[in-house]
């Protein structure tokens, strides 16, 4: 599957999450994930993760200028990209990619069956671990943390399986056409750490 058979007229035709039965203890740490207030700003208590972070932004900004022209909305796209993933336990990398088929970067994506924003979020998910304010998946920050949430979720139900958790998300387990799309989209967006020169001080 190519992004061209995604994206019709401007519609997103991708993310059809199902809504599924999951033990209490599942909706209650996703429900606290959606719902932790902390602003989406990397910490890092080495300097070296931060210089590496750092050139990451300046590259995946230059990459995306085209999809987001703004340089601040670009940079806070990128910031949140980055926190969400990591705090879910994914590569901002593999986000990426999965945003690229599923919305094309397009923040006021909607697609057939009515999934929103850009990791094209099913609005069912509001309901469940959220304030049912369907409307806020259009919000940047709101709808990566529920999107890389859920991933997540379904990377534990698959026990690590990437093919199946990506199957899941689409609503397509099983089926391959989704998951290579976003592996290959995947690699657009893979970051070469930048070798950085450390100097010892003589005493």
């Amino acid at each position: 599957m190519v992004l061209t058979t995604l994206m019709v007229g401007g519609v997103a035709h991708a993310g059809n999450q199902k809504e599924e039965a999951m033990a209490d203890s599942v909706r209650l740490a996703l429900s606290r994930a959606i719902n932790d207030g902390r602003p989406p700003k990397p910490q890092f208590t080495d300097i070296q993760q931060r210089i590496q972070y750092l050139y990451w932004l300046v590259e995946m900004s230059e990459r995306l200028k085209k999809k987001f022209p703004d340089a601040q909305m670009r940079t806070e796209f990128l910031e949140t990209t980055w926190y969400e993933s990591k705090r879910a336990g994914l590569d901002p990398a593999m986000v990426l990619g999965l945003i690229q088929v599923e919305s094309a970067f397009r923040k006021y994506a909607m697609s057939s069956v009515s999934a929103q924003g850009l990791m094209q979020v099913m609005p069912f998910w509001t309901r469940v671990i959220g304030d049912a304010d369907r409307s806020k998946l259009f919000d940047i920050q709101t709808n990566l943390r529920y999107g890389c949430a859920i991933l997540r979720m379904y990377l534990d139900m698959e026990k690590g399986n990437l093919y199946l958790a990506l199957g899941r998300y689409n609503g397509s387990r099983g089926r391959p056409e989704y998951p290579n799309a976003v592996q290959a989209a995947w690699k657009r967006w893979e970051f070469e750490p930048v070798p950085i020169k450390t100097t010892v001080a003589v005493q």
